[in-house]
């Protein structure tokens, strides 16, 4: 096989040879430098990436197409530092070297979300479980007092305070209760009048529930007396259960029982509603004399309320949100037979 130095030389004068290989070896010389350049430094193209964070969205999106860039929107998310729609992350970091046309993406603040802290009070754990992971809340501190008024493991207050403006992921502090007294003794509250009644259960720690006056006919006691009450005297209860009494209306008063009643009204949370928005809240009471309205305006979802309720008859309190009937609560019923001329005996209903 012919050495390929003379086949070369059979086709290029022996004085080329070397002018050849020479311009061969500078041009692969010339172009290796030249891609080291490129690798080492950029190319007149290239745009270092100015810091966006604390722009508006506005102002970065024409700052990048000023510089032959372009811009994504990747993600938003709550700040407490930015402003809604200010640019609070950004990729590639600024001081970057990038090529023209090379996307920028952008984190955009929404803002700082306004929370309202709900109304824990009254509310097993359980409750106050659910309330609060619902508003992005995290539990705090817990301490214990003795109440009369809360049952034991429900909270009898609660930092901060209801509907107080809270932050997502702020943690509340709750007071629970230890309960109050084991039990305590019911008295007898039969045959005193409806003011000395209160003060007798006020003294001995009980609470008074429903007081219903109710017409007994002529054989009845005299007006205001207490006729009848629930549980008996002598009973055991703990501290925070009610004692209701039946009060007569008088021995020459005919017509409807008339009813007071505590009523705890907490504002439900309907499903996909954001805390803090406003829901209208209407509380109707129907009772014997029409209907009318108890509470009509604007209130927070689990906004809790106390009412005395005063109602005639068979009653009960109606509860609409955004004028939708959520729920109703009935007071009393109307017992039979107990309007005549004949003496009767006390109802047994309350």
């Amino acid at each position: 096989m012919a050495d390929w130095r003379e086949t070369l030389h059979e086709y290029v004068p022996r004085d080329w040879v070397f002018p050849i290989v020479l311009a061969a070896f500078t041009g692969v010389a010339v172009w290796f430098g030249h891609a080291i350049y490129l690798f080492l430094l950029p190319p007149a193209g290239t745009v270092t990436v100015p810091s966006f964070v604390g722009q508006t969205l506005g102002d970065a999106s024409a700052e990048v197409a000023r510089l032959h860039l372009s811009s994504s929107v990747i993600s938003h998310t709550t700040s407490d530092k930015y402003p809604k729609n200010v640019v609070i992350n950004q990729q590639p970091d600024a001081g970057a070297a990038v090529r023209e046309g090379r996307q920028v993406s952008f984190v955009i603040s929404d803002g700082i979300v306004a929370r309202f802290m709900p109304d824990l009070r009254y509310q097993s754990m359980r409750e106050v479980n659910v309330d609060l992971a619902r508003s992005h809340l995290q539990l705090g501190k817990t301490t214990y007092v003795k109440s009369d008024v809360v049952p034991e493991g429900h909270v009898v207050d609660q930092d901060p305070s209801p509907l107080a403006n809270v932050n997502e992921g702020d943690a509340v502090d709750r007071v629970l209760s230890k309960g109050g007294a084991a039990t305590l003794r019911v008295p007898s509250f039969v045959g005193m009048n409806v003011d000395q009644a209160r003060a007798a259960a006020d003294k001995a720690g009980i609470k008074l529930g429903q007081i219903v006056w109710t017409p007994l006919g002529s054989g009845g006691p005299a007006h205001g007396q207490v006729a009848r009450q629930v549980p008996a005297a002598g009973s055991k209860v703990n501290a925070y259960d009610p004692v209701s009494i039946q009060v007569s209306a008088g021995p020459h008063e005919s017509g409807y029982i008339v009813r007071q009643a505590h009523l705890l009204v907490s504002v439900p949370v309907p499903e996909g509603v954001a805390p803090g928005t406003q829901l209208k809240v209407r509380l109707a009471v129907t009772d014997a004399t029409g209907t009318y309205d108890l509470f009509n305006a604007y209130a927070q979802p689990g906004e809790k309320f106390d009412f005395i309720v005063t109602a005639v008859g068979s009653s009960n309190v109606a509860m609409f949100v955004n004028g939708s009937k959520v729920g109703t609560t009935v007071l009393g019923e109307e017992p039979p037979a107990v309007y005549n001329d004949k003496p009767v005996k006390p109802v047994t209903q309350l």
